[in-house]
């Protein structure tokens, strides 16, 4: 049974959040199997003001807070933080999202949520033209002061981390799994050093995750990419299949309001439709980094 809503305070101003209670009562949210980021979303749409612990019993919220928290310590994650909607260091670029986030796990720098940011995204299995293309992008972007965020999958995203971190950039990593999770396996070592020397976040609710068919987990990949593109000033695209994830991301920056590059390359391959489709909605066309840089800084 859940408590009585406190709607007293609509714009948090006189209310004390602490991240560690709330952490658990947004935990408990996602105990319903039928919980989404959309019936999370709207709940707190209905109810301006609220928080997490607004709709849970304190018990349940200290009882999901203290399995998280020893669930990361036996992970090894030691050190992780946690922001709310309504706490003074929650990015308020997320509310541009359809459906927004309400709280996030983080590892790491959290200044850099606040820097200057671009997601390099593509296909998990690029050419060998595409790794070019994509390291070239990124070291551009290292040179411009751009923080280069990506989603810590194979292909493009590990290109696109490893080579701002090789040039002496920053980078952010926007995970589809818990902060004690690691998918693909053989991203351990970099997700670590993300996570100690940059900044990694997580949406994805530690319990829910763990306790229902991991194949339903791959849910939380696609929703990452959402929130990727709302804490970004742009969007670039290196390659991508017509039916890639990346395209997700695609749709949900046009529709933030955020700026959408795709390279070239993805236009005269001939397979593709949807560079043109998303040209004809407002999508820039790149044919030299020029093309970005001319966007970015004006």
């Amino acid at each position: 049974m859940m408590t009585e809503l406190n709607f007293g305070q609509p714009d948090f101003l006189e209310r004390a959040i602490s991240p560690y209670y709330e952490m658990g009562a947004y935990e408990e949210l996602w105990s319903r199997p039928d919980t989404t980021f959309k019936s999370i979303s709207n709940r707190f749409a209905e109810n301006p003001g609220s928080v997490p612990s607004d709709f849970v019993p304190p018990s349940n919220a200290r009882q999901s807070a203290a399995f998280v928290k020893q669930q990361f310590e036996n992970s090894e994650v030691k050190r992780f933080g946690v922001r709310v909607h309504g706490d003074g260091e929650y990015p308020g670029k997320l509310r541009d999202a359809t459906h927004p986030l309400e709280l996030l796990y983080f590892q790491g720098w959290w200044d850099l949520v606040h820097s200057p940011s671009v997601a390099v995204v593509g296909t998990r299995k690029p050419s060998v033209e595409g790794i070019a293309r994509a390291r070239n992008l990124t070291r551009n972007l290292v040179e411009d002061g751009f923080t280069v965020v990506s989603g810590l999958a194979a292909g493009i995203d590990r290109v696109a981390h490893e080579t701002a971190i090789e040039k002496g950039g920053k980078t952010l990593a926007v995970i589809g799994t818990p902060l004690s999770k690691v998918y693909p396996k053989q991203h351990a070592e970099l997700q670590r050093y993300i996570a100690k020397h940059f900044l990694l976040i997580s949406q994805v609710p530690l319990r829910r995750c763990e306790s229902q068919d991991y194949r339903r987990n791959r849910l939380f990949f696609p929703e990452r990419n959402i929130t990727m593109s709302a804490l970004t000033s742009a969007t670039i695209i290196v390659e991508a299949s017509e039916t890639s994830g990346t395209l997700i991301q695609a749709r949900a920056a046009l529709k933030q309001g955020r700026k959408l590059f795709i390279l070239d390359n993805c236009f005269r391959d001939t397979r593709l439709s949807w560079p043109k489709k998303f040209e004809d909605k407002g999508a820039i066309r790149v044919r030299e980094y020029d093309d970005i840089h001319r966007n970015l800084t004006k």
